[in-house]
């Protein structure tokens, strides 16, 4: 069958009055980045910008992977790279926007729609992402792949946090509790009915197909496994989802990822689908 091809103007046009187009989600048109610095990051090509305000960076392989493959680090880029590296290896693209203090919230995943699409329209990345989650990240990762399944290819969770009462919320006079309230729009009285968790969100992953591998310590104090990956693990399971999970025995929620990061790398490699 023929495909037919519309201007970007038209097809936002066409796709707010009604179905008829071909099934894809659109993109908002993208923010341009300003002030590129160039630079190296462990012996890559690195893109130093800023969308929306915010600082955001993309690393570049020596020679791209068909399909123009990515993983979004969506918190604490840098840390325990062994992951992003192993896929630069082998042609992957890296990207990071800087959303910290956001946790994840609608504020966080309307600055991460304008990042997605800058990448898309300038870089020609895949349509679909791997997201990155560590940490508070989780909450970044899993709430896009909802928010966006036809966007995600697959989901990396290292000791991820699911359930903002798990953490932030365990400490209830941290200031990051009242950051993270404070970015749900939320009070104790509404928390109660609060279902924007990542853990009450799974159905859009699994109805979308996403693939997802979680490493967490089985001693994590910070984020315990018990309370976010397990239950994560159950109930993706029982919706009829792809999950492993790599249990570190002994171990809390420091350090993050493998010292050999080989069985991260082949399940990505494996069920990522750009």
């Amino acid at each position: 069958m023929k495909k037919t091809f519309y201007p970007l103007r038209l097809w936002f046009l066409l796709a707010a009055l009604g179905p008829g187009l071909p099934a894809a989600e659109t993109v908002t048109a993208p923010a341009r980045a300003t002030g590129i610095v160039r630079s190296q990051w462990n012996g890559f090509e690195r893109l130093d910008f800023t969308v929306e305000g915010r600082a955001c960076l993309l690393v570049l392989p020596a020679s791209p992977a068909p399909a123009r493959p990515w993983i979004w680090r969506t918190e604490f880029f840098g840390h325990e790279p062994q992951t992003d590296l192993a896929l630069l290896a082998r042609g992957w693209h890296v990207a990071y926007m800087d959303a910290r203090n956001m946790y994840g919230g609608p504020k966080a995943m309307a600055l991460f729609g304008s990042f997605y699409a800058h990448l898309i329209a300038h870089y020609q990345l895949s349509r679909r992402t791997v997201l990155e989650g560590f940490s508070r990240g989780g909450l970044y990762a899993v709430n896009f792949a909802a928010t966006h399944p036809a966007r995600v290819a697959a989901l990396y969770l290292d000791a991820p946090v699911l359930d903002i009462r798990s953490w932030p919320g365990r400490n209830r006079a941290a200031k990051e509790w009242a950051e993270c309230l404070e970015a749900y729009g939320l009070n104790e009285a509404t928390l109660l009915k609060f279902r924007g968790n990542p853990l009450d969100r799974l159905v859009a992953l699994a109805g979308g197909k996403i693939p997802v591998i979680s490493v967490c310590g089985d001693a994590d104090k910070v984020v315990p496994l018990e309370e976010n990956t397990a239950i994560m693990e159950r109930r993706y399971r029982e919706l009829g989802g792809t999950i492993e999970v790599i249990r570190k025995p002994g171990v809390d929620h420091h350090p993050h990822s493998l010292k050999d990061p080989t069985p991260i790398v082949e399940f990505l490699v494996q069920h990522a689908k750009f």
